[in-house]
């Protein structure tokens, strides 16, 4: 099968791939692109471990095709820090200690700096749902959730 050429932007950053027609934009972003963050938990969008968001909409990247990458915006767990500087949800979720294996953290900070971009004062049930499709099998959940709603209110006095 032949390959397709594809032309997008990665965390802000033109990127060029070619890329096997059937493969997932998790396998581009990880064996092509070396952008390893997102995760392959389950291979079926039940996890959240590899989710990224694709033109500000949050999917899994398992359950999309790389050439439907062509001409899109997408941001990774990698896009969320500026530089140097730790985005405030990773600092939370450090302070927090809101992880532990780390297999699920990717998924969850993509999952909700997308919530707070949407939501900027979310209640704690509406964290709760939206991160429904993250699956976490080490913390509980209990210090990932304090950490975005303590992020959330932190971000809300900053603006």
């Amino acid at each position: 099968m032949s390959m397709i050429h594809v032309s997008t932007t990665i965390n802000g950053d033109e990127a060029e791939f070619l890329c096997d027609p059937r493969e997932t934009l998790l396998d581009v972003l990880r064996d092509k692109l070396a952008l390893t963050g997102a995760k392959e938990g389950c291979g079926t969008g039940d996890c959240g471990a590899c989710s990224v968001t694709v033109d500000g909409r949050l999917v899994c990247s398992c359950l999309v095709l790389g050439a439907e990458a062509q001409g899109k915006s997408i941001t990774t767990v990698e896009g969320i820090a500026e530089g140097e500087s730790l985005h405030p949800l990773q600092e939370k979720f450090i302070e927090y200690a809101a992880l532990q294996c780390g297999i699920c953290t990717p998924g969850i900070l993509v999952a909700t700096k997308a919530l707070l971009e949407k939501n900027p004062d979310p209640t704690e049930t509406e964290v709760r749902y939206w991160l429904a499709g993250n699956l976490c099998r080490c913390t509980g959940y209990d210090k990932i959730i304090r950490a975005v709603m303590d992020t959330a209110a932190d971000l809300r006095k900053a603006s």
